[in-house]
């Protein structure tokens, strides 16, 4: 009686306080990210990029997520520490985004920026993964919409304050937002040393206030997600169709760049579809020499055999971040040379519009924050598909609004839709996931989640140029709208998606 009892020993109800200290380190990380999403583009062009070049430039922030996040997310499963299981990861990750944050706005050429974006997405990364993982392990499952839910107030909060940084600093203070030819503006180099040090004492917080599972109360909880995931017998894989069907079109596809002088981009697509044949192939020989207790082949194997709530989860997480991808690499674009009618980013029109979309920006992260607070009591009345799928639905319409508004002050409009779906983003399917995952496997399966937001985002990389220039004269404005047909596309993926668990609250 005692040992069933154990079994069905339930994760213990925490208070608002302490799922509180558990979230905030994500508003310091949001602050990062949210000044890379809305700064990068602009530094970008002040170095010399073209508006079609933008894109492949961009592709180290997804690329870096695709690698790091299922490693991390595997080392962290495994990890118990002095600071616990995942907060090891929160600490040094913090440390070196930091760094990435006070050098990127310093970045003497493009290349130097480029690379300075790999390291500060990598170690946000580092960072940012075990955080999606710590909400599962330690809050029961009828808490996991409110911790998801308050880590997008979070982020909300901690994005209002940074996309709006290089405008406050302008208006308020005084700090140019011009520079010569080739140098960013000091309203940008100072918003990101401001970002660096909030980042690091918010995260510092969570990691310092926070107190962790240890692998065995975690082992004696009781599963509420798809237990047959948990065991340590992997089930043997046939690699073959996948590895001869990506490998050939990957090479199809290089050799159609070469031989019809096609756009550089599509070799991104390429090498990617070969880069996976590659990887399946050493899995399938370790499968067949029978080395299979290593963390390559476990992620591997794992991305094979998922739960299948999170295969079907997976469709609506690529078409929801392929419309994302959109909007951050191309909303500055878009705005300053529709809505304020220049390209020329030494002019103080361009320099005005591209402040505007730091301000928007921030705008929809603080609708967002707003939104988190809503959301829950969207998902109690509605349940969680239904809920999510509105909250697509309105953000599609509000990309798309963007071709219909003229004047720049009412965008602020369509900003309250991209609140919702965004802050909806971050925290319903996670909440929805977390019900499906086991515990053992938690941080990898969330690592491997993470694949279905990076490769929409490559795949932007590689085809919205392209599409733009060849479809609608390189005019920005229309990725927006790709962006809402994309969103449209996420919210009837909901419709497959099957819950097991009722009680996702």
């Amino acid at each position: 009686m005692q040992d069933q009892a154990q079994h069905n020993n339930e994760r213990p109800t925490l208070s608002f306080w302490q799922i509180w200290n558990m979230c905030l380190g994500f508003m310091g990380i949001q602050f990062g990210f949210a000044l890379q999403n809305a700064n990068v583009s602009r530094i970008f062009q002040t170095l010399g990029a073209e508006i079609d070049d933008i894109p492949i430039l961009w592709v180290a922030a997804p690329l870096t997520g695709l690698i790091v996040q299922p490693i991390i997310g595997y080392l962290s499963d495994k990890t118990w520490g002095r600071l616990g299981r995942r907060r090891p990861y929160f600490f040094y990750g913090a440390i070196v985004t930091t760094a990435a944050l006070l050098v990127m706005p310093n970045s003497p050429t493009l290349w130097v920026a480029a690379g300075m974006l790999w390291i500060m997405d990598a170690s946000i990364n580092v960072t940012m993964e075990p955080f999606r993982a710590l909400v599962g392990d330690n809050l029961p499952n009828k808490q996991r919409a409110l911790g998801y839910s308050l880590q997008s107030f979070f982020i909300g909060v901690g994005a209002v304050v940074a996309s709006s940084l290089p405008w406050v600093l302008t208006n308020w203070f005084d700090v140019s937002n011009t520079a010569a030819a080739g140098v960013i503006p000091p309203s940008v180099q100072y918003a990101f040393y401001i970002g660096g040090a909030f980042l690091l004492v918010c995260v510092m917080w969570t990691v310092f206030t926070t107190k962790e599972y240890s692998p065995e109360q975690l082992a004696s909880f009781s599963e509420d997600g798809d237990s047959s995931q948990a065991g340590q017998e992997k089930a043997r894989i046939n690699f073959a169709r996948t590895l001869s069907v990506s490998g050939a079109v990957g090479v199809i596809i290089i050799a159609a760049v070469g031989l019809m002088d096609l756009e550089k981009e599509l070799y991104l697509l390429g090498g990617l579809l070969v880069a996976f044949a590659l990887l399946q192939a050493l899995a399938a020989w370790q499968q067949q020499q029978g080395h299979t207790q290593n963390g390559f082949f476990t992620v591997v194997h794992d991305v094979f055999n998922m739960p299948r709530a999170m295969r079907q989860l997976a469709w609506v997480q690529f078409f929801s971040w392929f419309s994302l991808f959109a909007m951050w690499i191309y909303t500055t674009g878009a705005v300053t040379s529709y809505h304020f009618g220049t390209a020329d980013v030494t002019s103080k029109a361009y320099n005005d519009g591209a402040d505007w979309v730091g301000v928007l920006f921030a705008a929809y992260n603080g609708f967002a924050a707003l939104a988190a607070l809503v959301i829950p009591v969207m998902v109690k009345q509605w349940g969680i598909r239904l809920a999510h799928a509105v909250n697509l639905l309105v953000g599609a319409l509000s990309l798309v609004s963007f071709l219909l508004i003229k004047d720049p002050n009412w965008l602020m409009l369509p900003m309250v839709g991209i609140g919702f779906a965004w802050a909806s983003i971050l925290s319903l399917p996670y909440a929805m996931l977390a019900s499906a995952l086991p515990s053992a496997k938690m941080g990898v399966y969330m690592g491997i989640f993470n694949f279905f937001i990076v490769i929409p985002q490559l795949l932007a990389a590689s085809i919205l140029g392209l599409i733009l220039k060849h479809g609608f004269a390189n005019e920005p404005i229309y990725a927006l709208v790709i962006g809402g047909a994309s969103f449209v596309l996420a919210a009837l993926s909901l419709t497959r998606v099957k819950l097991n668990n009722k009680n996702i609250g």
